[in-house]
């Protein structure tokens, strides 16, 4: 009898080490199957949801908890297909700034601003390189560029400089990993004197 439970504790042992070693690998293989670049674009998913991209980059659609993004034109910026509605006369700009219903275009003493598109589409940043994407975050530079105008308000160039390098590159990553969305944003337009 005890031999039969000597040979049962065996059994079950063997058993629990392999199933621990068998567990072990297979965790060990998750994590080296998952590639750098995935991990960077987690990231970058993450960064770009906590710091608000989407807030400018994202036209919005009216809902009954009020304007939120349409995921269908995701990034894609001001939507060149529309107009800015009329602006009031009246409004002193300078003490006000003025902002299209979907967030993607505001107006102020700067002149008036659209959001770009930032997908990974040609006419968005489908052909930036890494440093332009940089100099753009970090230096406020229009398409990344040095003999280019500044990124005009709202674009918080102020609060994104201080990302770093790795930071920077993981929002790279993912925003070229999204679904690339055509569409031509029309260039700043300065103040009317």
């Amino acid at each position: 009898m005890k031999t039969k439970t000597n040979l049962t504790l065996l059994i079950i042992l063997f058993v629990l080490v392999g199933c621990h070693e068998k567990k072990s690998n297979n965790i060990e293989q998750t994590v080296e199957e998952k590639p750098i670049e995935n991990a960077l674009e987690d990231r970058g998913e993450y960064l770009v949801n906590i710091i608000g991209c989407a807030d400018c980059h994202t036209p919005k659609k009216m809902t009954k908890q009020g304007p939120v993004p349409d995921m269908e034109r995701y990034m894609m910026g001001f939507d060149s297909s529309g107009a800015l509605p009329p602006i009031p006369e009246d409004v002193p700009l300078g003490p006000w700034a003025l902002f299209a219903g979907d967030l993607t275009a505001a107006v102020g003493p700067w002149g008036t601003s659209y959001a770009g598109n930032i997908t990974p589409h040609e006419t968005g940043i489908g052909t930036w390189s890494l440093d332009q994407f940089k100099k753009t975050m970090r230096e406020g530079k229009y398409k990344g560029l040095d003999d280019t105008r500044p990124i005009m308000p709202p674009m918080p160039v102020e609060a994104y400089k201080n990302l770093t390098d790795e930071d920077i590159e993981a929002i790279f990553m993912y925003l070229k990993s999204i679904k690339p969305i055509e569409n031509v944003v029309p260039g700043y337009q300065p103040p009317s004197s």
